[in-house]
């Protein structure tokens, strides 16, 4: 397979290895699957104003997010059922995280459940929430993930409803029958359709509460001190209404393509949702982050820091615990270099007069000195 040498070339490892149900599982986005693409090609259309001759001897690339200080920017994002890539699924992906020195956000739908996640160390983990319509469900898992030591949880709220996922409706997507959603094992669930062939997954998907509202991110406040990450925003209207309500911070993201087609990439989208933000709550994006260029790009635009999704259940897949390592460390040493060739030493350092944007080659003649 000769030496991988950028986290994007796990995907194709991961395509040979997985099971066809799976891999598209993974890998497809919502319909047309233009927004898939489009979180990709985003980040190419913005390009560098690197400042020469800074000394660039020593670089730091910690950040601190939600009061927790990590090696880098980058984070990992939920992705659910990761057993199906590799036997040790979110364990790996645990262990990884915390060698990298850095968050992982477990999904809810995780073939792994939060105290399991916990027995593999220390670390700064996070809890994927999706809210349900028995609230009583809700409560018993973000209880289980305070006891497990989870330090935030991100509430994921652009999914009302799951969207269309072609792929997976040819394949007949179903979770295989050696793995369950552990973190709704031993729950109190309201009675369940044992004679569904996909069971517990298809159950607690047709959970998912369509009444989700403003209301009920006051509700997870009433019943958790966590501090509460809203995941799915996309808009300035909906960025002050995330900090209107409390929220400790916003994920830019657009459920890596998978719920709403034409919704233009999270990249795209950043800029407008930190201005809303206006400095009150810290702003992190998800969506198409492969290369350092890219983490350098989001920050420049005002992200506190960026989540991975795909390229860690592709390195998973590929070469379990030591792949998930090594797109880490591919990011981090990516990341590390775009800083430097920047002329930017610390996060502090990368500003927007760092890029430039198609909306900057129409607005503004380059800065005069």
């Amino acid at each position: 397979m000769g030496e991988i040498t950028n986290v994007m070339e796990y995907q194709a490892i991961a395509k040979q290895k997985l099971p066809k149900m799976i891999y598209d599982y993974y890998a497809s986005g919502a319909e047309d699957e233009w927004t898939l693409k489009e979180n990709r090609e985003a980040f190419s259309r913005i390009l560098f104003r690197p400042r020469i001759l800074i000394d660039v001897s020593k670089i730091d690339m910690s950040a601190t997010v939600l009061g927790f200080k990590i090696s880098m920017p980058i984070m990992i994002a939920p992705s659910a059922m990761q057993k199906m890539a590799h036997p040790d699924g979110e364990y790996a992906t645990a262990r990884a995280a915390s060698a990298a020195g850095t968050i992982m956000t477990l999904s809810s739908w995780a073939t792994s459940s939060v105290e399991e996640v916990a027995s593999t160390g220390p670390g700064i983990r996070f809890f994927q929430l999706y809210v349900y319509k028995d609230r009583n469900v809700v409560e018993q898992l973000v209880r289980r993930a305070e006891r497990a030591g989870f330090k935030a949880i991100a509430l994921t709220v652009d999914t009302p409803r799951l969207g269309r996922r072609e792929a997976d409706i040819k394949n007949r997507f179903v979770l295989p029958p050696y793995l369950t959603l552990k973190n709704f094992e031993g729950l109190d669930l309201a009675e369940m359709d044992k004679s569904n062939d996909s069971g517990l997954a298809s159950y607690v998907a047709g959970q998912i509460d369509r009444t989700l509202s403003w209301k009920d991110v006051k509700w997870l406040q009433s019943i958790t001190s966590l501090p509460i990450l809203v995941k799915g925003v996309i808009t300035a209207e909906d960025a002050r209404l995330a900090v209107h309500s409390g929220a400790a911070g916003i994920i830019v993201s657009n459920h890596g393509a998978r719920q709403l087609d034409y919704v233009p990439a999270t990249i795209s989208a950043l800029e407008e949702v930190v201005t809303a933000a206006a400095g009150r709550i810290p702003v992190y994006l998800d969506g198409g982050v492969r290369r350092g260029t890219d983490v350098f790009k989001a920050l420049a635009l005002g992200a506190a820091g960026v989540f991975i999704g795909r390229p860690v259940v592709f390195a998973l897949a590929a070469e379990g615990e030591a792949g998930v390592r090594n797109v880490l460390r591919m990011m981090r040493e990516e990341f590390e270099l775009t800083m430097a060739l920047s002329g930017c030493t610390s996060l502090a350092d990368i500003t927007r007069a760092h890029i430039y944007t198609d909306a900057d080659r129409f607005a503004r003649p380059f800065p005069r000195l």
